[in-house]
């Protein structure tokens, strides 16, 4: 007999939904600042969009954007390209080489297989393009507290599960880049982390002189090699 929770585990609809489709600002402009320092452009594909909020905060950036994820939020952009596709199945629907960036926002811990969608993220990229991917900082000090209290990192506790299933160190993003045949791989982070037992945050200019330790998200980016 398949369980209730096997039931919720199978509903792809169901746990892209639980993220609510959107991320914080500090993430896009984490991401805005990461492109801008390499003076990218002209297409972006988005894969994990939601309500393809990053769109606003490099709009600038680029002149042709494409949203990919399980579920077509009723926010989307309209007029902006888009792609329906179960991103577990590793597969998304577009042709190779297509893009000059390739985003993964916050997405990549919702995923069973890490390395299989990096290799996907890889194949959308042109040769010299850029992939960048997101995910919680688990190496944060509220992280680290909640694994050493609760036994169990700040964003994979049961409230989170099972959108977030994949919990990656920088390190295992770095690693399955360098697999993935990425080169001039960088790590930056949000520079916004919240206070420990409160909503509040940490002042910004504390978290520019400690940004793991006080970031709560963390972004690696890194560049295809030219064929």
């Amino acid at each position: 007999m398949v369980s209730q929770a096997s039931i919720e585990w199978l509903d792809v609809d169901g746990r892209a939904r639980q993220s609510l489709g959107t991320s914080s600002a500090a993430i896009y402009s984490m991401v805005a600042r990461a492109l801008t320092e390499r003076r990218v452009g002209g297409t972006l594909v988005d894969v994990g969009c939601g309500e393809g909020s990053l769109l606003q905060f490099i709009r600038h950036l680029f002149s042709d954007y494409t949203g990919v994820d399980a579920v077509r939020y009723e926010g989307f952009p309209g007029g902006a390209k888009f792609e329906q596709t179960n991103l577990d199945d590793n597969h998304v629907p577009l042709a190779d080489g297509l893009a000059d960036v390739v985003a993964a926002i916050e997405i990549i811990e919702h995923l069973e297989n890490p390395r299989a969608f990096m290799r996907e993220l890889v194949r959308l990229a042109k040769p010299g393009g850029w992939v960048v991917v997101t995910t919680p900082n688990q190496l944060s000090l509220l992280s680290l507290l909640t694994l050493i209290f609760k036994q169990r990192f700040s964003a994979f506790q049961d409230v989170h599960y099972p959108a977030h299933i994949s919990a990656l160190l920088e390190v295992d993003l770095k690693r399955i880049a360098a697999e993935c045949g990425l080169t001039e791989i960088s790590i930056a982070y949000s520079l916004q982390g919240r206070l420990v037992r409160t909503s509040g945050h940490y002042p910004e200019t504390l978290s520019r002189r400690f940004p793991r330790s006080l970031s709560d998200n963390l972004l690696m980016i890194g560049r295809k090699t030219f064929e």
